[in-house]
């Protein structure tokens, strides 16, 4: 049972879209103690300003996916035709960030389509600090995230 989303992860996926803009990102949602927290990224996931393929053939086993998180350049949360097909196949808590992406430019979908309402929880990330600035390194290094983008988006 998901009890909600880490007020962190909802940040770092609003930022994810931010930094992206104008291409759309795509990233998998996990979810620890009922919480979701983690967003993973796979190889050869291609993504342009009107969509983001995700290779779900690339997962790892036991990656415990809970959904989806994707970015909407246009400014729409609503899911597409495409978005309801990647739904049905990833898990039941699907986001949909749109630009400005601000605090609440977000909206969750369950894996019909439906919209949820999903709690933003201010808890600590289980990862360690060293975790999470390897994830920061690494998401920087490939050009998914820039430092000025590390903000706070209750804005």
């Amino acid at each position: 049972m998901i009890k909600g989303i880490a007020k962190s992860a909802l940040d770092l996926i609003l930022n994810l879209g931010k930094s992206s803009h104008p291409q759309e990102f795509v990233g998998l949602l996990s979810a620890e103690e009922g919480i979701i927290s983690d967003v993973l990224f796979l190889s050869g996931t291609v993504s342009s300003h009107e969509s983001a393929l995700l290779r779900l053939d690339q997962l790892p086993f036991g990656m415990g996916v809970v959904g989806s998180a994707h970015s909407h350049p246009s400014g729409s949360n609503l899911p597409s035709r495409a978005d309801l097909g990647l739904f049905s196949k990833v898990g039941n808590y699907n986001l949909i960030v749109c630009y400005p992406y601000g605090a609440k430019d977000w909206a969750c979908y369950s894996s019909k389509g439906e919209l949820l309402e999903l709690k933003v929880l201010d808890v600590e990330p289980k990862g360690t600090s060293d975790e999470q600035e390897e994830l920061i390194r690494d998401l920087t290094e490939a050009g998914l995230l820039e430092p000025d983008d590390l903000t706070d988006q209750d804005e």
